[in-house]
């Protein structure tokens, strides 16, 4: 289906600031519920896969929130195809519903209690659902948001999709601490934990109303007005095989670093360190809203001053060099060292959370953007970036020494400022 068969035209101020608030909204809603699940996984297991143990129950509800992830580079791969064959817009829209209704089943879903079986098969159903959803959310509304700006502003306008993301994350797990702090076990179980995940289908509903009838890209318009090209899925790999390669290596590397600096590090601190698991992680919150307004600044610098690839190529070395002493100081440094620790890397992860999202669109031409940036993007930081925690805690038990996570940092830090060098560097020059 065609979006439209008139000419492009160049967007308004009125227009792009619309563009802006629907992809923002969007991340919002995507992150935010899947933050929630993590956060309320322990309650979810109890009512949806009641066991004696409650280990068994636990694991049974975090083997549905991987589920979801599993079905992310499915969902890059169909959404790529949308976006680059029906428009970004119209797949914005989808993603977001498909996140959205599904969120508002799950907080009306009956538990195993009431439906028996049914009830477990069902909350899988939706994670799947919005899992799928997860894989093209991201880089879809990032291609919108890129394509949609004034050339001298796509670094800030692809930040904003990760100001999106980590204010869902932010919010869900406020709101998880909201309910399991106000209401009592008995009313937590019965009903309290379903409002966080009505109030995210609110959310949604506003996004969705937000995305309607959102003002069509530029870019896509003119190479719909072109002539027909083959499928998307196959220039990737025939014509822009390199820049998927490339896009694979720094979004995996990327990936890991992120992983390893805002999920496992608190937890690293509790166990290695000795820093009480609870400040760990209040420490993490409150530097994850000090990163928000900073990713925004790296991302007009490199609109501005330095090159995007070799801004974030810069941070990647230097995440490198300090991630061993760094490591070093906080086991043997105290509180204060702990904090400085994180803040260091924390700031040094903001450079690609706000300049990485433009960099990903400028990498390949309109015919194929959407699913090369799309499969790239969730095959290395859903997949690879997403067992890092994993990788990470095997390395210290396998070598029984704290520091091995540091080891990994070096060796992704190094990789991402290699595969960086390695790109062609689009940031001054008019979109493909």
């Amino acid at each position: 289906m065609k979006e439209d068969e008139s000419p492009p035209a160049p967007m308004t101020q009125q227009q792009s600031r619309k563009a802006r608030v629907a992809g923002i909204v969007g991340n919002v809603v995507e992150w935010y519920d899947f933050a929630l699940y993590g956060y309320l996984a322990a309650i979810i297991g109890r009512l949806f896969f009641p066991s004696e143990d409650p280990t068994a129950s636990l694991l049974a509800s975090y083997g549905v929130f991987a589920a979801g992830f599993v079905m992310r580079p499915l969902g890059a791969a169909v959404f790529g195809w949308l976006g680059d064959t029906i428009g970004r817009a119209r797949t914005m829209l989808i993603s977001v519903a498909m996140m959205a209704l599904p969120t508002i089943a799950l907080g009306l879903l009956p538990d195993y209690h009431s439906i028996g079986f049914a009830a477990p098969v069902l909350l899988v159903v939706i994670r799947l659902v919005q899992g799928l959803s997860v894989g093209g959310e991201f880089s879809s509304s990032v291609t919108y948001m890129v394509e949609t700006a004034p050339e001298d502003a796509r670094g800030r306008a692809g930040s904003w999709a990760n100001v999106g993301s980590m204010s869902g994350m932010l919010l869900g797990s406020a709101a998880a601490a909201i309910v399991t702090t106000v209401f009592p076990g008995d009313a937590l179980d019965s009903w309290g934990w379903r409002l966080p995940f009505l109030f995210g289908g609110v959310i949604g509903l506003v996004a969705i109303l937000l995305r309607r009838h959102l003002p069509r890209s530029p870019h896509f318009q003119a190479h719909e007005a072109g002539t027909p090209s083959k499928s998307p899925l196959r220039q990737v790999w025939t014509q822009n095989r390199s820049e998927a390669v490339q896009a694979f290596l720094f979004a995996a590397s990327y990936g890991m670093v992120f992983y390893l600096v805002m999920v496992y590090l608190p937890g690293w601190l509790s166990r290695e360190a000795g820093m009480d698991e609870a400040q760990a992680l209040q420490v993490n919150s409150a530097l994850t809203v000090v990163i928000i307004p900073i990713m925004v600044l790296f991302a007009w610098i490199g609109d501005r001053w330095v090159r995007r690839t070799r801004l974030i190529a810069v941070a990647m070395v230097m995440a490198a060099f300090a991630a061993w002493p760094l490591g070093r100081s906080m086991v043997d440094g105290g509180i204060p060292a702990m904090i400085f620790g994180q803040a260091i890397l924390v700031l040094l992860l903001a450079v690609p959370l706000g300049s990485a999202p433009a960099t990903f669109v400028e990498l390949f031409p309109s015919e194929d953007r959407l699913t090369g940036y799309s499969i790239s993007f969730n095959l290395g930081v859903g997949v690879v970036g997403g067992a890092t925690p994993m990788l990470a805690t095997w390395l210290v038990e396998a070598t029984g020494h704290p520091l091995a996570p540091a080891w990994l940092m070096i060796a992704a830090a190094a990789t991402a400022a290699l595969t960086l060098l390695w790109m062609q560097d689009r940031s001054r020059e008019p979109l493909r």
